[in-house]
C-alpha cells in the first residue's frame, strides 16, 4: 500500500471512530476504539510503541511512546484537546526524527470536524 493509501486508509479509520463517538471524550477512549478499527481495516499497527532516545552514543529512557506506529510507516499521535498548537506538531517531528519515519498524522478527536483537526506531517530528509 503507498503512502497515500495508507494515510486515507487511516483518516478513514479515525473519520469511523469520531463519527460513532463525537467530541469529548478522554484521548484513551479514543485511542482504545482506533486500534479496533485499525484491526478491522486489516493495518498492521504498533501501540503505544517505545521510543528510545539516543545521546552520544548512550540510549536515554525518557519514557517517551508513539500512540501508533502503523504498517511500521506512518507515526499517529492522538489529542483530545481544546485546539492544536505548534508543540503538538513539534513533538510529532521530533517522533518521526527519533523513529526514522518520514510521514506522521497529528489527530484532534476533540475537533467539531475531525478533518478541522487533522495534520499531516512530513519530514523533509
Amino acid at each position: 500500500m503507498g503512502e497515500n493509501q495508507l494515510t486515507h486508509t487511516i483518516i478513514g479509520a479515525a473519520i469511523e471512530v469520531h463519527r460513532e463517538l463525537g467530541p469529548g471524550l478522554l484521548e484513551s477512549a479514543y485511542e482504545e476504539c482506533l486500534a479496533h478499527e485499525f484491526t478491522l481495516r486489516g493495518l498492521a499497527y504498533q501501540r503505544q510503541k517505545p521510543l528510545p532516545v539516543f545521546y552520544k552514543g548512550i540510549q536515554v529512557e525518557c519514557g517517551f511512546r508513539l500512540d501508533f506506529l502503523v504498517e511500521e510507516a506512518v507515526v499517529v499521535e492522538l489529542k483530545a484537546v481544546e485546539q492544536l498548537s505548534p508543540v503538538h506538531q513539534a513533538q510529532v517531528m521530533t517522533y518521526l526524527k527519533l523513529a526514522q519515519c518520514r510521514l506522521g498524522l497529528l489527530i484532534n478527536f476533540n475537533s467539531f470536524k475531525l478533518l478541522q483537526g487533522l495534520k499531516r506531517i512530513i519530514l523533509d530528509s
